[in-house]
């Protein structure tokens, strides 16, 4: 009896004993599932930089005597089209689109193609453009430089002024305000800000934008909310015919190219900010010479086109003939191909160079490689 009592008093003690170490073994293997149960508070706040109140909000640092406010966020491209150095970066077509337009300046109205850009995260206006045309530029509090995508400066900034002026796209009517920034390729950019305001409808595809939206459809709509796109390549020569030629307010024949017809003189634009603009090597040198934009090699007895990266308005009754350098021909037997240019043109002066020789010809970007002279030409019809 004692045996079998004692051993009846032992079986719950051993019971509870195991009973204790499963429970003891469950909760171990549920807290290494569990590693945040495991670590303490100030395990878990170790990798934090500083304390976090409850209820009130960081402050910044103080330094020197000073807190430091909010940086300005500066302008970033996130689209090389936008930053206009190089057209040939944009990797598709389908993200912008080129739209007639007319600013209403303080002297005058203006007609010209702005570039509705997708990528770009501001709206942007040539300082020529104001210039030329009365709109008036008021000037920022604070600079902003203009970044690209890459985190590289742009030849566009820094901004310094910014301006309201009138447009009229179609029969859409507002108050824009822009960036003022020296653009290179283009006069005025349509942006984010612009698109997020109108949230027009744009079938890039088709090439037509509908202004659909409540606000528009309120405010800024006089009749059909349709506009149609510019082929790029028509809108960028008429931007160039426009910026070529004088002021409106003068009066004077005109050309449907654009120059006055009295006007004698040669204007350049230059579309990258690398180009150089043509020189003469003595003052009674009868040509300019033309710069080489990129560096390019002339295959011996081949030829290759090389860019200038500039673009001219000639007077009425010329044209240009590019004509080789001397030193070129004599030294390197190199000449030229295709060197008329007529008044019309408005596209990039390209020269075309052949190498008569036996060893190929690296030409390096900055070098002199023809030079162009102007001469008189007469525009009578041919009769049957």
């Amino acid at each position: 009896m004692c045996a079998t009592g004692t051993l009846g008093q032992e079986l719950p003690a051993k019971r509870w004993t195991q009973t204790i170490k499963r429970t003891s073994q469950e909760l171990a293997t549920r807290e290494e599932n569990r590693p945040l149960a495991n670590q303490t508070k100030d395990q878990r706040n170790r990798g934090r930089t500083g304390t976090r109140t409850v209820g009130k909000r960081q402050l910044s640092l103080v330094r020197n005597g000073l807190r430091e406010g909010p940086e300005r966020k500066p302008i970033i491209m996130e689209n090389y089209y936008a930053a206009l150095n190089y057209t040939d970066k944009l990797e598709t077509d389908n993200d912008h689109i080129m739209v007639k337009i007319q600013l209403h300046g303080e002297k005058e109205s203006v007609t010209i193609n702005a570039m509705i850009d997708s990528g770009a995260t501001e709206d942007f206006i040539d300082r020529e453009v104001c210039n030329k045309h009365g709109i008036k530029m008021i000037k920022a509090r604070n600079p902003r430089e203009i970044y690209l995508a890459d985190g590289k400066p742009s030849t566009m900034g820094p901004v310094t002024h910014m301006t309201k002026v009138p447009m009229d796209i179609s029969s859409h009517r507002e108050l824009a305000t822009f960036q003022v920034a020296n653009l290179q390729n283009h006069e005025v950019i349509l942006g984010m800000p612009w698109l997020r305001e109108h949230n027009s409808t744009i079938d890039w595809n088709d090439k037509r934008i509908t202004f659909n939206s409540e606000r528009c459809t309120t405010w800024c709509l006089k009749s059909s909310p349709v506009a149609y796109a510019v082929p790029e390549d028509k809108a960028l020569e008429e931007n160039l015919i426009t910026r070529f030629s004088k002021v409106q307010a003068k009066k004077g024949p005109t050309t449907n190219s654009g120059p006055m017809a009295n006007d004698q003189s040669v204007r350049v634009k230059k579309l990258s900010a690398e180009a150089r603009v043509p020189m003469k090597g003595t003052a009674r040198a009868a040509g300019h010479d033309l710069y080489a934009n990129e560096g390019t090699d002339v295959p011996a007895r081949g030829q290759a086109i090389v860019g200038t990266g500039i673009a001219i308005g000639l007077p009425h009754n010329t044209y240009g003939r590019i004509a080789p350098r001397r030193s070129l021909a004599v030294k390197h037997r190199l000449t030229t191909n295709a060197g008329v240019i007529d008044s019309d043109y408005r596209g990039e002066v390209k020269v075309v160079l052949v190498n008569l020789g036996d060893q190929p010809y690296r030409v390096e970007k900055g070098d002199r490689i023809a030079q162009l002279i102007i001469e008189k030409s007469r525009t009578e019809n041919y009769k049957k």
